[in-house]
């Protein structure tokens, strides 16, 4: 159906407050990734009041809504996360979280809320719409191994021709919506590592296997598969974040324990990592009579947008809200597991503004203090529902 942006501003301010109320609750009432109980029942309650989408519960703690319209079509999805995260909030406005040590500081109350905001309008839309609407509501994207995989090993996207997602995003100001065209988000891998020394002295260290002497040198020489073995237009990240060893100042330890990320774009450079890594880690032990325990862990996939249906998001932004509200966004080295369900269909992800130093909104995300500006809200579901009824009127063509 094409849906006049006329209809659709009516239609978005007939919710908008709605959509703001339910972001709210959300936001005094986190919860963290797998233990979204009371999250998921809000949703599939507020669901079940719009009537006519078929609901189900793929895991413990997400929601699948199905709308079908009329006449058969294409199959889309569209998805929302909804776990928060383990921070102590520093907002101080009325509705900050109830549950201490727990908040949404990365904007999942209001994907929620957006994508609940879509699902009314599309509800009341079902009549005009050809094919089915799946609306997913995620667990644990905040946690490896993520919700989205799961949800896929449940079968919620069989069947599904293409795949939309939304993040709020603080860096960019509200009014703006950010449509990246192929590679989005990074792969986020992690590794863990303990070096083996001898303990001794700190004044006699002959005596000794100082592994943190070690650790320190394969902290510095990890760089340089970044810096010199990596070609210099592929995309790589390698930081050691923590680094843990020794209990007094005059005493050289057994061991130390180094951990950290690798954030990747190209599937081949992210499959040679471990190999990579290890080799260096190998060397520089075997120098130094040390050895090691080394682990690396696959996360999530790189997020890499399909160009066509990013196109379709970069026209809705553009008729819905202007010319001037659509940004070309810069991939970032994020991780995201919206890329679960871009192994199973072509999809895109897009950013929606939320940043406003005039309300002082400037806290990046995962700060104790982050917020979003809720006129945000109406351009995420304005930019859904519009991009939504263009997706399957354009593939039914």
């Amino acid at each position: 159906m094409e849906l006049a942006t006329a209809r659709l501003t009516r239609l978005v301010d007939e919710i908008k407050e709605e959509v703001i109320l339910w972001r709210r609750h959300l936001h005094q009432h986190p919860e963290l990734s797998y233990h979204e109980e009371k999250t998921a029942q809000f949703v599939y309650d507020t669901l079940k009041s719009f009537g006519q989408i078929e609901l189900s519960r793929p895991t413990r703690t997400s929601v699948v809504g199905r709308l079908t319209g009329k006449l058969p079509g294409t199959v889309l999805a569209i998805r929302a996360d909804m776990d928060a995260l383990p921070i102590t909030e520093e907002n101080d406005f009325s509705f900050v979280s109830q549950n201490r040590g727990v908040m949404h500081a990365c904007g999942h109350d209001g994907h929620t809320a957006m994508l609940l905001g879509a699902a009314k309008i599309l509800v009341g839309l079902r009549e005009e719409l050809s094919g089915e609407i799946r609306f997913l509501f995620q667990h644990a994207e905040e946690q490896f191994p993520g919700g989205a995989e799961e949800m896929m090993q449940a079968g919620v996207m069989e069947g599904v021709d293409i795949v939309i997602g939304n993040h709020l995003m603080s860096q960019l100001p509200v009014g703006k919506v950010g449509v990246t065209y192929g590679r989005m988000m990074a792969a986020s891998d992690e590794f863990y590592l303990t070096i083996n020394g001898k303990g001794g002295h700190g004044g006699m260290p002959q005596h000794a296997v100082d592994c943190i002497a070690i650790g320190s040198q394969v902290v510095a020489n990890l760089q340089h598969i970044v810096a010199r073995n990596v070609d210099p237009l592929d995309s790589l990240v390698l930081s050691v974040t923590q680094f843990h060893g020794g209990t007094a100042t005059n005493v050289i330890p057994d061991t130390v324990s180094l951990s950290g990320t690798v954030r990747s774009f190209d599937s081949q450079l992210r499959e040679s990592m471990p190999a990579r890594m290890e080799q260096v880690i190998k060397g520089i032990c075997a120098a130094h009579g040390a050895s090691y325990d080394f682990t690396y862990r696959f996360g999530y996939r790189a997020v890499v947008n399909d160009h066509a249906v990013a196109r379709v998001i970069e026209e809705s932004v553009r008729e819905v809200l202007g010319d001037e509200s659509f940004e070309e966004f810069r991939p970032v080295t994020g991780g995201e597991d919206f890329s679960a369900f871009l192994q199973k269909t072509p999809g895109a992800f897009f950013v929606t503004g939320a940043g406003n130093p005039a309300k002082g909104i400037t806290y990046a995300h995962h700060h104790p203090r982050f917020t979003i500006d809720e006129d945000a809200l109406e351009n995420g579901v304005k930019v859904a529902v519009y991009a939504a009824c263009k997706l399957l009127a354009d593939r039914r063509r």
